[in-house]
């Protein structure tokens, strides 16, 4: 994992860089406030008045400059993990449709298999394909015999059982 982003370092990394920056902002806030109020009871030199808003200035940059490490960090992360699960939908959607060559289903019958996975309800189906819900339940029932189950809690359970079985090429 990133050293600036995940793990328990990184998160350590962030909360420090989150202290360190809030306080460099709050030394200026406060500087203007007690300037406005009159409030400093003992004037300071300009030398470490300088060096003090030097050092909080250089805090805000390096927060600055580490938190973009960190977004970039964050962002890089996140395109490998949508292009790892761009992967597992295409080795999914290839191992669906392996399955309905292997089963025999027709151009029609895939369809309808598809989108009982997708969890549509027979009057979904129907609306979708532009038929009748008794075509749809005919269909569903040629698959369901084709895949040799009974329902379609069955037939979503045959793809769930591949999904978890450490063998398959999916779990990889």
């Amino acid at each position: 994992m990133n050293k600036f982003v995940g793990g328990t370092k990184g998160q350590r990394l962030l909360v420090g860089l989150i202290i360190v920056q809030g306080g460099c902002a709050l030394f200026f806030v406060l500087e203007i406030i007690l300037t406005i109020l009159g409030a400093r009871a003992t004037p300071i030199s300009w030398h470490i008045r300088e060096l003090l808003e030097i050092g909080a200035a250089v805090g805000l940059i390096l927060g600055t400059t580490l938190g973009l490490i960190a977004l970039r960090a964050a962002m890089r992360q996140r395109a490998v993990a949508e292009e790892s699960l761009r992967v597992v939908r295409s080795a999914f959607r290839d191992h669906v449709f392996e399955q309905f060559t292997h089963w025999g289903l027709t151009s029609a019958e895939a369809d309808v298999a598809l989108f009982t996975l997708k969890g549509l309800s027979v009057a979904e189906i129907a609306g979708l394909r532009e038929t009748s819900e008794g075509t749809v339940k005919a269909q569903s029932n040629a698959i369901y015999r084709k895949a040799g189950v009974s329902s379609r809690a069955q037939l979503l359970s045959l793809f769930i059982e591949d999904m978890m079985d450490e063998g398959s090429d999916l779990s990889d």
